[in-house]
């Protein structure tokens, strides 16, 4: 797309903030929602090709959960979080702590399981989304979250192959969450947002005036 190498480095710098505001949306929600502290480090924000995307992250075979939407609206995407199978699962742990007791992700079918992370991975993804909507001044309605479990390639993979017809561009936001309790428990979390192109040009619109 042409008009992404137009682009001035302000710009850019721009919509890396953007990417970071809805991080740290993201990580506000997730603190209600577990009630916890949550701190997050300053999260690492990149527009990539989509063809990339399988460079830009760690070892291709390690084992992930991701949670992903569709999202409607005049700025209409696709979002993605990825976490690491073992991070989902303490996030699960101090999610159910919260709301139902000492329960622990080995007591509980796959089925409970997913349906737990799908409901986090929802929270996560619509703040985030809802920071950059009401930055651009847009309104949005996301799907029903889908949950997938396989290694990190075969992941971005599928992304670059489903989504890849949609547009050519991902913007990708890559952090570490601490989340505070009795152990302190540390979280990757990755976000790819992948605008369709119509909603790309509208974001630079949004940014023309700069």
């Amino acid at each position: 797309m042409s008009e992404i190498q137009s682009l001035t480095s302000i710009q850019l710098d721009v919509i890396k903030e953007i990417g970071n505001i809805g991080a740290g949306n993201a990580a506000t929600a997730l603190s209600k929602i577990l009630n916890r502290v949550v701190e997050m480090d300053v999260p690492k924000v990149d527009l990539i090709s989509i063809y990339e995307l399988s460079e830009y992250y760690g070892s291709p075979t390690t084992p992930v959960a991701s949670v992903f939407v569709h999202s409607d609206g005049n700025f209409s995407c696709s979002v993605i979080f990825i976490d690491s199978e073992s991070g989902a699962k303490e996030m699960i742990n101090m999610w159910l702590n919260v709301y139902f007791g000492d329960f622990t992700t080995e007591e509980l079918p796959g089925e409970m399981l997913d349906s737990g992370l799908a409901e986090l991975g929802n929270v996560i993804i619509g703040n985030f989304l809802g920071a950059i909507n009401s930055i651009i001044g847009t309104a949005f309605q996301i799907s029903v979250p889908g949950v997938a479990h396989d290694m990190l390639g075969s992941i971005l993979d599928v992304v670059a192959s489903i989504y890849g017809y949609m547009g050519e561009y991902a913007l990708v936001v890559s952090t570490t969450l601490r989340i505070s309790g009795i152990e302190s428990v540390n979280m990757d979390g990755n976000i790819i947002l992948l605008p369709n192109p119509e909603a790309l040009e509208l974001l630079l619109i949004k940014l023309q005036a700069l």
